[in-house]
This record gives C-alpha cells, structure tokens and sequence, in this order.
C-alpha cells in the first residue's frame, strides 16, 4: 500500500472506490474490497489512523491513503465512487458535507450509517441539487462480516446502484448457491 501525502501529482484518478472512516468496520471493509482485486482510495479524519492502516497492511498494493479530502476524492475514477463508514449523526453529515465541496456532477456518495430511511431521502434530494448522487446502504455482519463478506442493503436510485454494484457484490457474503448477499431495496 502506498501512503500518500499532500502532492497534486500524487491523485492520479487511479482508484476504483473511496473509503471514508478507517475504524474497524472501514478499515475492514477497505481491506475486503482490495482483496477483491480493486484500487482503493482510503481516509481518515485524522492522518495518523491512515499511516497507521497503511503500515499494518503494507503487503497491499492497491491501498491508497491521503491526507486531504481533496486528494482523496482527487484519487477516484470517474465517476467517483465514495463509501462513508463514520459514526452515524453528526460525523455522518459533516462528512458528507466535505466531500460534496470537493466531488464533481454524477459523483457518488454511499452513506453505510444505516440511518433511516427518511434522512437517507433528505440527504439524496440536498446532494442531488447539487448534481451529486447518493446511495443509503445498510450493512449487516459487524467487523467479521466486513472483512471477509456481509450483507449489503442499498436503497436509493437504480442507476447509482448499478455504478456501484461490481464492487459492492463482489465484496459481499454470497449464498449457497453463489449469488452475492447484496440487494437492491427501492
């Protein structure tokens, strides 16, 4: 893996998937969906715990971290693809609320707080004004689940599921007959 400090040279729109939030179920969900053969793009509100994750796992070639918002979103391909792991409420929103001053149009933003779905909608409809698009998405299976596999409940718009869909059905637990623990709720 590779740590990346502030350097405009250094955000190449290389990485498949952004992970916001390196506690254990963000660190362990990054590190699934790497195993998967994905780049991923990591961060951490405070740039310590991104070394930190970086340095336990430095066998993994496709981890990428960084120290700013804006290098980190800078590091995505288009469209950016953005899972927000962060405590549920106010971290959630502010959150939310930097990556949507430094995302583009059709950029997507995947909030796995499962928070209701009433505020899933309010968040949606504020970042589709803005040109942005937003995916509410439930995970179930704790810190095992995501490392090796958990179930994922999205809900939100069709379109921004399937822009997300490769990664989030590969990354899931799979059922006995090999489909992926991943379904699509409205």
């Amino acid at each position: 893996c590779q740590l990346l400090q502030s350097s405009p040279a250094s955000a190449t729109m290389s990485s498949d998937v952004g992970v916001v939030g390196l506690a254990v179920m963000g660190s362990n969900l990054a590190l699934n969906i790497a195993d998967k053969g994905f780049e991923v793009a990591v961060f951490n509100r405070t740039y310590a715990k991104t070394q930190n994750f970086l340095a336990q796992n430095e066998g993994y070639k496709n981890l990428k971290g960084y120290e700013s918002m804006k290098e980190f979103v800078g590091a995505l391909k288009k469209p950016r693809k953005v899972l927000v792991l962060v405590q549920a409420g106010a971290a959630t929103d502010s959150t939310i609320a930097q990556l949507a001053e430094v995302m583009e149009k059709d950029d997507i933003i995947v909030d796995t707080g499962n928070a209701h779905f009433r505020d899933q909608t309010k968040r949606a409809e504020e970042l589709e004004k803005k040109g942005l698009r937003f995916l509410g998405m439930g995970i179930s299976g704790g810190e095992e689940g995501a490392r090796k596999g958990p179930a994922f409940f999205p809900g939100g718009t069709l379109s921004v599921w399937e822009d997300i869909r490769s990664i989030i059905e590969a990354a899931a637990a799979k059922a006995e007959d090999g489909r992926p623990c991943a379904t699509m709720n409205g």
